[in-house]
């Protein structure tokens, strides 16, 4: 077999590519790459061909620049799928290459995707990702086995990573135990698994030789195996593997285990986002969120007694909610001293009973994928209208950000977690000017078409 040029390349929608928003994004935090290409890519490196990955979401990729490719891979999640088609549409067509796309986005709508590539994989690709660019697999949609034995993945190569990466990313498990209605990670990493703790350890000395001062833990749910977790954070103690900081995502019930807690302040995984969802018991139990409130208040207190800062990720336009509810939520995440917040638009994702739901009870008002990136209303919400919970996310946004919260983070968690919380508190000012802007634009701007949808109800 000769040796093949493969890239494979994350794009990025209109929004993230936009200079405000990467502003705000750094601020947010600092460039990485997901893991997914780096791994297949060093696989593909391994079996003697090229290799070259991309992250748009830092750097716009440049289509001519990458030409000689013989195969472009490109990773779909909704919101990016409009963006990846149009690659896909201009390497296809004006290039003549052989694109194929996968990821979650494909892998629930593979027949969509298969309009603009000329294959799809549909699931993980680390089994079939060699014969699949050698041509040995000449379905157009590939439907490729879950990985039973995490360990025997390779760590991801960083060498083939041609954008900007500041942090080193690992996940050390797949899935969640949990099935939220509207997370499509259940879905499609199934089922969960993890990974040993002497194999996580493994790869984190490697990134230390690498010279990374920063890790990103990318498990949906790092602590959903406490004791798990806590072996992983004994052993990065023992062995010096601290970095500055590393982030995790985790849920109330890490709370409830002290010792846990302890290890993960004294390993520097000291910042986390964790899903509050809502205050709202009615709301969570609709979600199946298995969550209780006085779970989500004893988190809050004891993620402050350990320094541990929390980023407070609420949902907006659940349909028990109302916009006091919502208010609700932001009020209780500027009175646990949250990091920070992350309001997130309920979006129904292809492949989440979610979306079968509302597309069965006819409330989805717009279809195009561009706009599924949890900032803007793309269905019809129970208790308001599409255009007042539009409003209700740039509402939080700057209720929470604000001079006051940032001085807070100063005193609460020092000098660098301050100034980043001041950053973006004036990166919400200038954002919520940009979308004002946006709503103003003609010709049918998701904007103007809530607004309108708003004047007829």
């Amino acid at each position: 077999m000769k040796t093949l040029k493969v890239v494979f390349v994350t794009p990025a929608a209109e929004i993230r590519r936009n200079k405000i928003y990467r502003m705000g994004g750094s601020f947010y935090g600092r460039s990485n790459s997901i893991t997914g290409p780096l791994i297949l890519g060093r696989i593909l490196k391994e079996a003697g061909h090229e290799v070259e990955v991309y992250e748009e979401l830092y750097k716009d990729l440049q289509a001519e620049n990458i030409k000689d490719a013989d195969v472009i891979c490109l990773y779909t999640m909704t919101s990016n799928a409009p963006r990846a088609y149009e690659l896909a549409s201009i390497f296809k067509g004006k290039y003549k290459k052989r694109v194929i796309i996968g990821g979650m986005h494909a892998s629930a709508v593979p027949e969509e995707a298969i309009k603009y590539a000329d294959q799809v994989v549909i699931g993980e690709a680390e089994n079939i990702i060699v014969d699949l660019i050698e041509g040995n697999i000449k379905g157009k949609i590939v439907y490729s086995t879950p990985v039973e034995d995490l360990d025997t993945i390779p760590f991801p190569d960083y060498s083939i990573l041609k954008t900007p990466c500041k942090v080193a990313n690992l996940m050390t498990s797949r899935g969640c135990p949990f099935e939220c209605i509207f997370c499509t990670t259940s879905r499609l990493f199934h089922p969960y698994r993890y990974r040993t703790p002497d194999n996580v350890i493994e790869e984190l000395e490697m990134y230390k030789k690498m010279g990374f001062k920063y890790v990103n833990f990318e498990d949906d749910n790092f602590t959903a195996n406490k004791n798990r977790a806590k072996e992983i954070l004994r052993k990065m103690i023992d062995n010096d593997l601290i970095f500055g900081e590393t982030f995790f995502f985790g849920r109330t019930d890490l709370a409830k285990d002290e010792e846990l807690l302890a290890l993960l302040r004294d390993a520097h995984l000291n910042r986390v986002l964790i899903g509050i969802e809502s205050l709202n018991q009615d709301s969570l139990d609709y979600i199946d969120k298995k969550q209780k409130i006085e779970d989500i208040e004893y988190c809050g207190e004891m993620l402050q007694k350990y320094k541990i800062r929390l980023i407070a990720s609420i949902v907006l336009g659940i349909d028990y909610d109302t916009k006091e509810d919502i208010r609700k939520a932001v009020e209780f995440s500027k009175k646990i001293n949250a990091y920070q917040l992350q309001p997130a638009i309920l979006t129904p994702y292809p492949g989440t009973p979610l979306y079968e739901q509302y597309k069965e009870e006819n409330r989805i008002l717009v279809k195009d994928w561009e706009y599924y990136d949890m900032m803007n209303v793309v269905f019809e919400p129970k208790h308001m209208t599409a255009w007042e919970l539009e409003s209700e996310f740039f509402r939080a946004v700057n209720e929470f950000y604000n001079f006051s919260g940032a001085m807070k983070m100063f005193k609460i968690f020092g000098f660098e977690s301050g100034m980043r919380r001041l950053g973006l508190w004036v990166a919400s000012k200038f954002g919520k000017t940009f979308f004002r802007k946006e709503s103003k634009k003609e010709n049918g701007n998701i904007y103007n078409k809530l607004y309108e949808l708003n004047m007829e109800s």
